[in-house]
């Protein structure tokens, strides 16, 4: 095999705001539409690297894009070398910070760069890693939030259509704990009694009022209970974990491997879910995974489907994709989806490239 050495040019980060086809309605807001932010890395070989960020607000995108292309500049010229850059990127940014957008800016950049040395290889991601390609297990996140309950059996019915899904994520933590059980009932009537429920509260409820609710709920069935509590208050999520049968899920807000680190040792969930954006990109990922492989504990995914399918293949401890079709509008060919599975094509790279008129489109 000849190896490619690829040396970064330069970097372009564009800002997009797509439709949602189901608005979200959850206790962190209500969004219509989804911003996202495009980055292609180009190298001096040739080899364009392609990833996307989805940092919720649209006012953020600036401030992002404005800390990816300091990254970029400092980084010209110098090899597309994932480990070197995140670590070269986390400690340019010490003395402001390593975590929100700083990380996001750094997670960015090294999903591109991961992409660019993969299609160099003429390799998918999973098997530039040392995996395969193949099918990756999904649930529907597309949907269930939280709306009016008469209209979640419907919708739940649906969202199992859209993929001959086994596992769809209900959002929980309204004002009355009979108008949670009433949406368990509802979204199991219309999906089957067998439906894998994961549960998402969003940090809605103070430590208190999860205890309480989560109690309230913990004879459900439910597959899990996600951030019942703010993603911070580790000691109350340990606390959750030590008191209730149904499995606590965490991980989507942790920045960087090491956050994960210390939430494994105090216990503080049975799951992890780390989010591509907040972790570290692949590296922060593969990171993550190794802590992940050493304590036995199932490590799921959150958002940007395309890229963690990949990370799916290679991690030790795999449990559930989070599938959402909230990039499809940008994207030239979605991964195919069939059986409650999503799976990885074999194609160079993570298999993703903009369909630039849609781009064109919804650019900001």
């Amino acid at each position: 095999m000849t190896r490619v050495q690829l040396t970064l040019k330069s970097v372009r980060a564009r800002p997009v705001v797509v439709p949602l086809k189901r608005p979200v309605v959850s206790k962190v807001g209500l969004f219509r539409d989804w911003p996202m932010i495009l980055i292609d890395l180009y190298t001096s070989e040739g080899v364009v690297g392609h990833s996307y960020l989805e940092p919720y607000l649209k006012q953020s995108m600036r401030y992002i894009i404005a800390a990816i292309e300091d990254l970029a500049d400092a980084a010209k010229g110098q090899p597309v070398a994932p480990f070197d850059g995140y670590r070269r990127g986390i400690g340019s940014l010490h003395l402001v910070g390593r975590e929100g957008v700083s990380l996001i800016a750094v997670s960015g950049l090294d999903m591109a760069a991961w992409d660019a040395l993969a299609k160099a290889a003429d390799m998918p991601l999973a098997v530039f890693l040392g995996g395969t390609v193949g099918p990756v297990p999904a649930y529907n996140s597309n949907g269930l939030w939280l709306t009016p309950v008469d209209e979640l059996a419907s919708e739940a019915a649906a969202l199992v259509a859209e993929g001959g899904f086994t596992g769809l994520k209900l959002r929980l933590g309204r004002e009355q704990v009979a108008d949670d059980l009433a949406a368990i009932a509802a979204v199991r009537e219309a999906a089957g009694a067998t439906i894998k429920l994961m549960c998402d509260f969003n940090q809605g409820l103070a430590l208190g009022d999860a205890l309480v609710r989560c109690h309230a709920l913990d004879d459900q069935g439910l597959y899990w209970f996600e951030e019942p509590t703010t993603y911070d208050n580790i000691p109350g999520h340990a606390q959750l974990a030590r008191e209730l049968k149904t499995p606590v899920q965490l991980g989507e807000n942790f920045y960087g491997p090491r956050l994960l680190y210390q939430a494994v040792l105090a216990g503080a969930s049975d799951y992890v879910m780390p989010d591509l954006m907040r972790i570290g990109g692949v590296t922060g990922w593969l990171r993550a995974a190794a802590i992940t492989s050493a304590a036995g504990i199932p490590m799921s995914t959150h958002l940007y489907p395309e890229i963690a399918a990949h990370l799916m293949r290679v991690t030790d401890t795999a449990h559930w994709l989070e599938w959402q079709d909230w990039a499809y509008p940008i994207l030239s060919e979605p991964f195919r989806l069939a059986n409650g599975h999503l799976t990885v094509p074999d194609r160079p790279g993570q298999g993703i490239a903009w369909d630039e008129k849609a781009v064109a489109k919804f650019t900001q």
